[in-house]
């Protein structure tokens, strides 16, 4: 018997898929989904989600008032940011996150954006490979993400971690695929 192909598809998260997002990729007490969910109702960014078949596999937020920290907002105005980019672990290096940033920037150029940028953890060389493979050029601008969460006990940690931020000119002439 053949197994048939699996679909992947990436569209704008709803309110239903906050529950199950949540279940399937749960942020526990730091309701990481719920927070940008509220973000996308109020018109500062586009969660997105990648559903493989029936189940969420990947997610991003566009923020569309640039960047999240100060710093690099300054330096780059009017550059909306892909935030939060996060793909299941057993299915990375499977086309998702390649697929949640086609989708991030094709919404960029329906809003009349021409580049679009994200942040890398400095020590994260795969991801970076990735960004440049699809057409992400460093910035020379190194900053820190700084973040807060809570862990399974209740204590809050305060994160900032040193990252780079990478753009990418982006033009109306590119397809995109599997997006809805």
């Amino acid at each position: 018997m053949r197994e048939q192909p699996r679909q992947l598809i990436v569209r704008q998260c709803r309110e239903q898929d906050v529950a199950v997002l949540e279940h399937h990729v749960p942020t526990g007490r730091n309701r990481y989904h719920e927070a940008r969910f509220h973000r996308q109702g109020e018109g500062f960014s586009t969660f997105l989600i990648a559903y493989l078949d029936d189940a969420p596999v990947g997610s991003g937020e566009v923020l569309w008032q640039g960047a999240k920290e100060p710093d690099v907002r300054d330096r780059f105005p009017d550059c909306p940011e892909i935030n939060g980019l996060a793909v299941v672990a057993a299915r990375q290096s499977q086309g998702i996150g390649t697929a949640i940033i086609a989708a991030a920037e094709q919404r960029a150029l329906q809003r009349g954006q021409h580049r679009i940028g994200l942040g890398v953890d400095e020590h994260n060389e795969r991801a970076a490979a990735l960004y440049r493979r699809l057409g992400y050029r460093d910035t020379g601008c190194h900053y820190l993400d700084h973040y807060r969460y809570v862990d399974n006990h209740g204590a809050p940690h305060e994160v900032a971690d040193p990252c780079r931020f990478l753009i990418k000119a982006i033009a109306a002439h590119a397809s995109f695929t599997g997006l809805t």
